[in-house]
């Protein structure tokens, strides 16, 4: 339905605070009780969700995989015989299940027998499906970023917590035991007070004009593009037909804002995790950016941002820098990164293996953390922790809150980069001061009837 009739059926309190009626997620009663198997729905079946999401889900015997969705029917088609061979190798049994498929992810939500959903989508395609599944009453895993704008994450995170089901954000940094260790020396002030953290991520590089090309037969492309502009089809700024390689939309500011929301949300994330800002935001931010001046692929290449933060630090980010997050304090450094794990093939680690983690003194990392000291969320794996919390309804490890706070810092970078000058930011009200052309970034027009504005039922 329409924002506006959505809104009929809210209550505003007298202090603005958005009440929505509570759908009990279908996992909480009967037969898919958390006791039981947790009925999983896939919504995007392409690259990270084939290598990333599925198998890591896949692998935890507590959830049954038991639906795919994609605008794409090929893909879609591809999903189910991964999942289908997935437990015909474990089970043994030639026919041990049959995966449902939706060419419409909505009509997966209807389904009572679904439980939970995996969200491997384009980043366009987040946000919407997200809210609405929350509304469906399914607990949720999402890829992140968490949202294409600052407008639509806030959303999200209400709506998450006013429905009460379980969200896990992807950024999988958090349940990797060298980050949360990195977190727990700064935070209990083995290198003193920290005042400058430096985060190292790379650009994308620039591109052709692409041929226009037919739509093809599988595709839905007017879903695909969903509140974006409608544009004619070029595969390399879709996703290739022939194989799961990296999509091209990732380098289009149509569906995304590149490397900096792409691996941005996950440094930005880890580096909150250290400063205990997590809740909160920097208090002004500079950029200075290279853009493409010819081709398709219009998303940054080279840059530098400058955040401040209330509590006196300041964070840098560059491709300039080592892959990770150096924190600095008065008594030395702690550096950390993914050392040479891939995700997938193409992610962007320099060749050759780095430390996971590293410090100024190597006695820094010797150190233990008393019982009295502070002790951080510990998880195993993302995937895992989330299904956990499914069935105890405890909050995971990246909620949704802490998630739209870390993209939110990757969407104003983003915005910096556009506008010269230091921008000043509330993270109280999540809006710039005294700065119209910067607020009117925080949101994007959407395009009828797809997103956020015109959530349906």
């Amino acid at each position: 339905m329409e924002r506006r009739n959505f809104l009929k059926n809210t209550t505003l309190t007298a202090t603005g605070t958005l009440i929505i009626p509570t759908i009990v997620p279908s996992s909480v009663f009967g037969k898919n009780a958390p006791s039981n198997k947790i009925h999983v729905g896939q919504i995007g079946c392409g690259r990270i969700a084939r290598s990333h999401d599925m198998a890591e889900t896949l692998k935890y015997d507590v959830a049954r995989m038991v639906a795919v969705s994609d605008v794409d029917n090929k893909r879609m088609a591809d999903g189910k015989k991964l999942v289908e061979d997935f437990y015909r190798e474990k089970t043994g049994s030639s026919n041990p299940i049959d995966v449902k498929m939706y060419t419409d992810y909505k009509d997966m939500l209807s389904d009572k027998n679904i439980d939970a959903v995996v969200i491997s989508t384009p980043d366009h395609w987040h946000a919407q499906p997200a809210i609405e599944a929350a509304l469906a009453g399914k607990d949720i895993y999402l890829q992140k970023p968490t949202s294409l704008t600052v407008e639509e994450g806030r959303l999200l995170s209400d709506m998450v917590h006013q429905q009460g089901v379980i969200l896990q954000v992807g950024t999988q940094q958090r349940s990797w035991a060298q980050f949360r260790r990195a977190a727990e020396l700064v935070r209990n002030g083995r290198i003193g007070k920290v005042h400058t953290v430096k985060i190292g991520l790379p650009g994308d590089p620039s591109g052709p004009v692409f041929q226009i090309g037919p739509v093809p037969s599988s595709l839905n492309f007017d879903m695909w593009l969903g509140s974006t502009p409608e544009v004619e089809y070029k595969e390399n700024l879709v996703h290739p037909q022939n194989d799961y390689s990296r999509p091209g939309w990732l380098r289009h500011e149509n569906y995304g804002a590149g490397m900096i929301t792409g691996w941005g949300q996950h440094h930005y994330d880890s580096a909150a995790w250290g400063m205990d800002t997590e809740f909160t935001g920097p208090i002004s931010v500079e950029a200075i950016a290279q853009f493409p001046k010819s081709g398709d692929w219009n998303v940054h290449g080279d840059f530098m941002v400058k955040h401040e933060y209330e509590n006196g630090i300041t964070v840098y980010t560059s491709g300039g820098f080592p892959n990770g997050i150096r924190y600095i304090g008065d008594k030395g450094w702690i550096f950390v990164t993914r050392g040479a794990y891939r995700a997938t093939a193409s992610d962007p680690i320099p060749e050759g293996s780095t430390k996971a983690l590293d410090a100024s003194d190597p006695e820094i990392l010797k150190s233990k953390i008393g019982k009295d000291e502070i002790h951080l969320y510990s998880s195993e794996e993302q995937h895992g922790n989330w299904l956990d919390c499914v069935q105890s309804r405890k909050q995971p490890i990246s909620p949704v809150e802490i998630g739209h706070r870390a993209c939110t810092v990757c969407l104003i970078s983003h915005i910096a980069m556009k506008i010269p000058g230091i921008l000043k930011w509330n993270p109280k009200t999540e809006k710039f001061s005294d700065n119209d052309l910067a607020n009117s970034m925080l949101s994007r027009p959407q395009r009828y009837p797809f997103g956020t504005e015109y959530i349906r039922r």
